[in-house]
């Protein structure tokens, strides 16, 4: 006679022998679903589970190891969306099943058969159980619907991913600011994030929004327009040329097709005269939205070394802040997104190059205090501030190898370079001498 006979046909008048099974098929339940129903109950359904579970845990076992040594390909999966949908189908049926054997051995314990004192014991566990594997699996599944849907909204575009130029990426970053007080949108942030495509180290070349006679290489739609620059006094900062762009969007008749506007290509074309650099992608930040990203990341720290700084307000004759709404002190504190907000856009007090050097501070206690671990406890609303806040032309397939550079650029301090006053005069500027300044400060070098 089989050993498994008394588990399948037990004797129901034995409360002790009954308890002995019950615990005996929750516990294999937990460590090999599907093994309850193949003694206990539904052998059909038990190898099906006992199946499934072997294939689970071969993509747990290949998962564990590619995150131990080969990370790239589950980066490639974090963001492509056929990969993700397959994952998502896998998570929801893993949740499906382990719901069904789970209920399943449920009904298999007869815990009325067993002794009155486990019975409330046996039926606690099998909940624990239930909302340890299924709860899990369907978060998971929410979690990679959630990732799905934030790749589709904000990585559009479809072109092909580029290849880095002199080993590096350089990616255009402009910090959009389109508040109540603006009409339209007008970049207060302007800065050229250059990596390297090897080690993830990463220069930030800082341009004041106050720069004249920013250049155009011959190839621009530009070009015709400046050929000697954007000259033209007062009106021809290189921040409005956003603007310009909007209003002559036939100079860049396929900008929406490549997924950017022709603001954006205009101010692309502008800072690659000025830097000397070819500009892969871009990055706009929406200044207001940022608060959102901020606010779900838990707020950064910051050290304030400026003074007080105003929030809101203007000032009076004398030059003195009036109808301040506060004040963000000096010193060592964690912001919120609003408070971040004003230490950024502050301006009683200081200059664009004080301001600058604060935004630059904002952006890399962002990125360097971005930690995992705070993304994916918060996941669903950085996603949502993420999308409300961010546009880009960064194709989703070169995604993986971007969340590759940021891990690796996370261990390693980013570098400045600022294009601004005394040392870059932003009225009269030398190119030449910037192009050098810029060529040397994001010279790769080989990896050792």
């Amino acid at each position: 006679m089989s050993a498994a006979l008394p588990v399948r046909h037990p004797d129901l008048g034995s409360p002790s022998f009954m308890t002995r099974r019950a615990w005996a098929l929750v516990v294999l339940n937990v460590l090999v679903p599907g093994s309850a129903q193949v003694l206990a109950g539904s052998r059909r359904l038990g190898r099906w589970g006992l199946a499934s579970t072997l294939v689970f845990w071969a993509a747990a076992v290949v998962t564990v190891v590619l995150a131990l040594v080969w990370r790239t390909p589950l980066f490639e999966v974090a963001t492509n969306v056929v990969a993700l949908t397959v994952v998502q189908v896998f998570l929801i049926y893993y949740a499906a099943l382990w719901l069904v054997l789970t209920i399943d051995t449920l009904r298999l314990l007869r815990i009325v058969r067993t002794v009155p004192t486990a019975r409330g014991f046996l039926a606690g566990v099998m909940v624990l159980l239930l909302a340890g594997t299924v709860g899990p699996a369907a978060y998971g599944a929410y979690l990679t619907g959630v990732q799905h849907g934030l790749l589709d909204s904000l990585f559009t575009s479809r072109q092909a991913a580029a290849d880095p130029i002199d080993g590096r990426y350089n990616i255009l970053l402009l910090g959009g600011d389109a508040g109540a007080d603006r009409t339209g949108l007008r970049p207060d942030s302007i800065s050229v994030a250059s990596i390297d495509a090897e080690t993830g180290a990463t220069t930030i070349v800082g341009i004041p929004r106050n720069l004249y006679n920013a250049p155009f290489s011959e190839g621009s739609p530009l070009w015709g327009e400046f050929p000697d620059g954007y000259s033209c006094g007062d009106d021809c900062l290189v921040s409005y040329l956003y603007t310009y762009g909007e209003e002559h969007p036939e100079l860049y008749p396929d900008a929406e097709q490549r997924g950017s506007n022709p603001g954006i290509e205009a101010m692309r074309d502008a800072v690659q005269g000025v830097t000397g650099l070819t500009l892969q992608y871009y990055v706009l930040i929406d200044m207001q939205g940022f608060v959102q990203l901020i606010d779900a990341l838990g707020g950064i720290t910051i050290d304030n070394t400026e003074g007080r700084l105003p929030i809101n307000g203007g000032v009076d004759a004398a030059g003195q802040p009036i109808n301040v709404d506060g004040w963000i002190e000096p010193g060592e504190q964690v912001m919120d997104g609003y408070h971040a907000l004003w230490y950024a856009r502050a301006r009683h007090g200081s200059d664009d190059y004080h301001r600058m050097a604060r935004q630059r501070e904002v952006q890399q206690a962002l990125l360097s205090q971005f930690q995992p671990a705070t993304v994916l406890s918060k996941f669903q609303s950085v996603a949502a501030a993420g999308a409300q806040t961010v546009d880009t032309d960064i194709p989703q397939g070169a995604l993986g190898a971007f969340v590759e550079l940021a891990l690796e650029a996370k261990s390693q301090p980013i570098t400045d370079l600022e294009i601004v006053p005394p040392t870059y005069s932003n009225v009269y500027p030398d190119f030449d001498v910037i192009h050098a300044a810029v060529a040397a400060a994001t010279t790769s070098t080989p990896a050792g």
